[in-house]
């Protein structure tokens, strides 16, 4: 069987906040670590019926980007639950609330310039 390997390094500030966040991954283009601004783990806890979820950020992260990271992220997992369960309805409602919150942020930013 084939193992695949994913890394993430967490520099943090004196006040035990992420200052960097690098990651890595035994599969990916390219050596060696990459510097990234938040990451958004998920993991199924078999035990408990419930996810564990890690979510960390920068102070690089600027709020347009952040916004923009989940509306990326529920898109992709629109895309998944697709593939992975045929649930067209269930797709296609998250998919309708990435297109709401896009509009969201564009009408928030074009009030913000």
């Amino acid at each position: 069987m084939k193992k695949s390997e994913i890394n993430f390094q967490i520099g943090l500030d004196q006040d035990n906040l992420p200052k960097e966040i690098l990651w890595d991954a035994s599969d990916k283009e390219g050596e060696g670590p990459e510097s990234t601004r938040s990451i958004s783990v998920n993991v199924w806890d078999n035990l408990n019926q419930s996810t564990l979820r890690i979510d960390l950020w920068t102070n690089e992260m600027s709020v347009v980007e952040m916004k923009r990271f989940y509306i990326d992220i529920i898109g992709g997992m629109a895309q998944t639950i697709l593939n992975s369960t045929g649930d067209e309805f269930m797709s296609e409602e998250m998919k309708d609330l990435c297109d709401r919150l896009v509009r969201h942020v564009n009408e928030e930013n074009a009030k913000n310039k």
